[in-house]
């Protein structure tokens, strides 16, 4: 098989530099490709964070003015990927957020900060670094997503183009003032180029103008073609249905296995969970809960939000508490949702533990050490938690939508007969559906043999980037067939 070469552009990619699972599957997909044949090379913004860690390599590039300063791109490798960093001090030297100021909100510079990332992975995708021209160009979200449209108004031979959604509900829309500024033609602002609704529209303008479109679960990207989860770009997405797939994320098994996880007290697999009780115990002492091999013990490691459905468990946890349940939760996001869980906390002592924040930590801890793990979401692209617990035997509880609905095997009495159950899926996104799938948990669990199958169902489940990989691989192969030129 002939070798491709393509070129990611994303605004995150772990492990130099994370706040979500985009940047997880943004770190993991060169590894997973280099194993079909695919050299990919990522660019990615140069944050402080990046530049503490790529010291080593050379700038093959440079820009004298890339929207109000000297740019340039410093090629590095790190942990075995080929990294571009954008080095511009006047978009990315920021001591706060990625995408937002201490005061929470968004930069007031942020489309030209992304503009930026798009306009550097556009010249690289037309031929401006010796050495290297991409077969594909791939766009990761709103903050790459107009990199397909400066290819495409550069009118001149480009690779093939690739945009992928992670989450549509984050579009990148930006006043249309800034046509000119941003370096597009008058043209461009239009219903079939970057206009959305009187607006520039990043990902509106790379899903009108890439070749193809992925998202990360075979259902978000039904989904995303109705007007309850397309968020506006619905009717572009049915328009381009035959250009759209879906294809779920992976998870990097050396990082999340219980069998070697540093972060464990007690390591297992599922030839040895009798021993992850162990771990039970050392999470309910780290988070004060009492300790108590019996309890129903549920985790939460999530952004607190009102698309990940922490509300409903708000609303449900007194129910839960009148029987033998208890609550851990990592996690941080909407102050209201941040201090409810507070509050919990404090009228439920040894029942509730609570960590407003985030633990690398803490969050493998919960996963080995819960005995289900909860995602409610209203809507979920794919989810890559559901697929720690998985691995971690934590059993599941996740609403019925996107990757969730993809890779959770709900505990129906046919399921559980035929021995293939990994977890338990509800239905509508409410509370009251949220209580009744946990009761039914509960009693799963109070009948320890069919529990244990299910854990042990769900830790011999394929979550590894094996699978996707082959999928992207032949997706890109497909779209670089096509390139222009």
């Amino acid at each position: 098989m002939s070798s491709l070469r393509a070129l990611a552009i994303a605004s995150e990619m772990a492990p130099l530099v994370k706040t979500g699972g985009l940047a997880d599957v943004v770190g993991a997909l060169p590894h997973a490709l280099a194993a079909e044949n695919i050299e990919l090379r990522t660019l990615i913004p140069g944050y402080p964070e990046v530049l503490g860690v790529l010291h080593a390599g050379e700038t093959v590039l440079e820009f004298d003015d890339l929207f109000g300063g000297p740019a340039w791109i410093h090629a590095a490798r790190h942990n075995g990927a080929a990294i571009y960093a954008l080095i511009a001090p006047h978009l990315y030297a920021r001591e706060s957020g990625l995408y937002t100021g201490p005061d929470g909100a968004d930069y007031p510079d942020n489309a030209f900060r992304f503009a930026a990332l798009a306009w550097a992975g556009a010249q690289i995708g037309l031929g401006a670094l010796d050495g290297f021209t991409p077969d594909v160009v791939h766009a990761h979200d709103w903050q790459a997503a107009l990199a397909p449209a400066y290819m495409h108004y550069a009118e001149r031979p480009r690779p093939a183009t690739i945009v992928s959604i992670h989450n549509i509900a984050f579009q990148g829309q930006f006043p249309k003032e800034l046509l000119q500024p941003l370096r597009l033609p008058p043209h461009a602002f239009d219903i079939d180029g970057v206009e959305y609704y009187g607006a520039i529209g990043f990902l509106k303008a790379g899903l009108q103008l890439a070749d193809r479109i992925t998202t990360v679960s075979p259902s978000y990207a039904r989904e995303i073609e109705t007007p309850e989860f397309g968020m506006g770009l619905e009717g572009l997405l049915r328009a381009r249905a035959d250009r759209v797939s879906g294809i779920l994320n992976g998870v990097d098994e050396e990082t999340w296995n219980p069998a070697t996880d540093a972060h464990l007290g007690t390591r297992y697999d599922h030839w040895s969970l009798p021993s992850r009780a162990r771990n039970k115990a050392a999470l309910q002492k780290r988070l004060r809960l009492r300790v108590d091999p019996d309890a129903f013990l549920l985790g939460v490691v999530s952004r607190l939000s009102w698309q990940k459905g922490l509300d409903l468990l708000l609303d449900v946890l007194p129910q839960l508490m009148r029987g033998r349940a208890q609550l851990a939760l990592l996690g941080a996001g909407d102050k209201t949702l941040e201090e409810g869980f507070v509050a919990a906390e404090a009228a439920h002592v040894g029942r509730v533990g609570v960590h407003i924040g985030y633990s690398e930590e803490l969050a493998h801890m919960i996963q080995a050490g819960v005995d289900a793990f909860l995602v409610p979401s209203r809507f979920e692209p794919c989810g890559l938690t559901q697929l720690y617990a998985l691995r971690y035997g934590a059993v599941p509880i996740v609403s019925r939508v996107g990757g969730l609905k993809d890779t959770i095997v709900d505990a129906n009495e046919m399921a559980l007969q035929a021995d293939v159950a990994t977890g338990l899926q509800f239905s509508p996104t409410t509370a009251d559906a949220l209580a009744i799938a946990l009761r039914e948990a509960e009693r799963l669990f109070e009948d320890a043999e069919t529990w244990r199958k299910i854990q042990v169902n769900g830790m011999r489940t394929d979550v590894s980037w094996r699978n996707p990989a082959r999928r992207y691989a032949r997706l890109f192969r497909d779209v670089a067939a096509t390139r222009v030129g």
